[in-house]
């Protein structure tokens, strides 16, 4: 007889998963696939002629393996579910509704990028987009540098000006809505790009010397959020993996040929958590993580939410 998974709710994730617990197990997992103990297999997805898509990552991290499914139609919204599983029987343990999760892991993985690549003083981000993943990319950086003011900035005013509003009250720092993306970006140490743009939301030239980007709204290949211009300016560019980039980082995609992908200047980040690389060779160069999400990644941090909701329960 098969045993039953137990089923975890949106409430009791955000319940369970604070974004310092999930910035230690996002490092930990990318250290864990540096030293061969963890294993992720990249995205998959099925694209049907409604429009709708499904698509699976899946990942092996210390007791667990599993699988984040999530469906999304353009015009009916995304919807996420992981599947976990024991490593040592393969026993089913637990369904858990994965939209926060995933949302908590992906600022989490942005948390572990800025503290390995960021300049240690860091004090002003920018966040372009103001979306369901841009508050909990504040929540990460604030984690891992002295922020004193935040900036944000997106099309609509009515928005931007609200989200200034909840973030500061929130997380007590400044937060301000400039007028353009411009005025949000320049002289910031931490830029994060969080928006589903087809076309680039920053230019190369407001970007800062010493400056670190996190790129992470676009999974498209045929979408991009930072220039080409920056992306060769960079002086470290790094991805979570680079086989799962050549198949969907647009960002890198539209800006390279075959040939620059042998650069010296990409790197896997868990080269970086493993130690193998640094995060920042000059206090003057402009470094990149281009963030696509990893299946290990869900798999450590949703092990850790069943863990806890067990141990309460």
């Amino acid at each position: 007889m098969i045993a039953a998974m137990v089923r975890i709710t949106e409430e009791q994730v955000r319940q369970h998963l604070p974004m310092k617990e999930a910035i230690r197990l996002v490092r930990e997992s990318f250290e864990k696939l540096d030293s061969g103990q963890a294993q992720n297999q990249d995205r998959r997805r099925l694209v049907l002629p409604s429009g709708a898509v499904l698509h699976q990552l899946a990942g092996a991290f210390g007791n667990y393996f599993g699988c984040k499914i999530y469906s999304t139609h353009v015009k009916f919204g995304a919807h996420f579910t992981v599947l976990l599983y024991d490593a040592a029987t393969g026993k089913p343990l637990a369904d858990i509704d994965a939209n926060h999760l995933g949302q908590i892991r992906t600022g989490a993985a942005s948390g572990v990028a800025t503290d390995l690549m960021a300049a240690p003083g860091a004090s002003t981000l920018a966040v372009i987009g103001t979306g369901f993943q841009a508050r909990t990319q504040i929540e990460a950086v604030l984690a891992v540098r002295p922020i004193r003011e935040v900036r944000c900035w997106s099309r609509n005013r009515d928005r931007r000006d609200e989200f200034a509003r909840t973030c500061a009250e929130e997380f007590g720092v400044d937060v301000i809505a400039p007028e353009t993306a411009e005025q949000a970006v320049r002289d910031a140490a931490i830029v994060v790009t969080a928006t589903y743009a087809k076309d680039p939301v920053v230019e190369s030239g407001w970007i800062a010397a010493g400056a670190h980007v996190n790129a992470m709204g676009s999974n498209n290949p045929q979408r991009r959020e930072i220039p080409a211009e920056l992306v060769a300016r960079a002086e470290l560019i790094a991805v979570d993996s680079i086989s799962q980039a050549r198949i969907e980082s647009g960002d890198l995609l539209l800006a390279w040929t075959q040939e620059d992908w042998k650069t010296p200047r990409l790197v896997q980040l868990q080269e970086i958590a493993g130690g193998r690389r640094h995060g920042r060779s000059s206090p003057h160069g402009v470094t990149i993580f281009k963030s696509n999400g990893l299946g290990v990644q869900d798999i450590a941090v949703a092990g850790f939410v069943h863990e806890q909701v067990m141990a309460h329960s």
